[in-house]
Formats: C-alpha cells, structure tokens, sequence
C-alpha cells in the first residue's frame, strides 16, 4: 500500500469528517526547509488521484504528491500542546526545527 493509515488517525478523521467526504493528503513548497504536508477534506476526486481506502476512510493523493508520501505513515497526536496529523516519512532527508517541514 503506497501510504497507510493508524487507527488514531482513522479514528479522528470520522470525528471531524460528518460527511463522510475523502481526506486528502498532499505536500506543497514552503517552510524552512522546502516542503511541507497539508491536509483537507476534499468531495472531488481528480483524473489523475489516486484513491486508498484505510479503516473506513478514503484518502486521496494527487500523482505529484504521491511520489514524495509512498511508504509513509499518516499518525495523529494529541498533547496538552497541540493536536495534529504527522506523516511518518523514510524518504525525507532533513526536517526543519519546527517540524512543520522537510527537504527530500
């Protein structure tokens, strides 16, 4: 499977999707170090997706994305800090500081 899913992520997504729309992953330019993960849910489902279903959830990767999440791990942790999804991601040489971002 090109990215899996934990049941702590599963089990958040249902929470805050009440739609039951696709949650979909993707990585944009940005931060201190190049890239950096984002996440939406998403109702459209584009030519060139690609479609996963994980525990009762539909993630949705474009191609560009896919290339950079293959293999990853989507997690989520809650801490008296913060609250976040985490991509889990051999590929990834370097990460900023702040977490938030990652040259490959």
């Amino acid at each position: 499977m090109p990215i899996t899913l934990t049941n702590k992520a599963a089990k958040k997504i249902k929470t805050i999707n009440h739609e039951n729309i696709n949650f979909r992953v993707f990585i944009i330019g940005g931060g201190c170090s190049g890239f950096k993960y984002d996440f939406i849910l998403d109702k459209k489902i584009k030519k060139h997706d690609l479609l996963i279903k994980s525990l009762g959830v539909n993630i949705i990767i474009d191609e560009i994305s896919l290339q950079y999440l293959s293999g990853s791990i989507i997690d989520y942790t809650e801490s008296i800090e913060e609250s976040k999804f985490i991509i889990k991601n051999t590929y990834f040489k370097n990460k900023c500081n702040c977490g938030y971002s990652f040259d490959i």
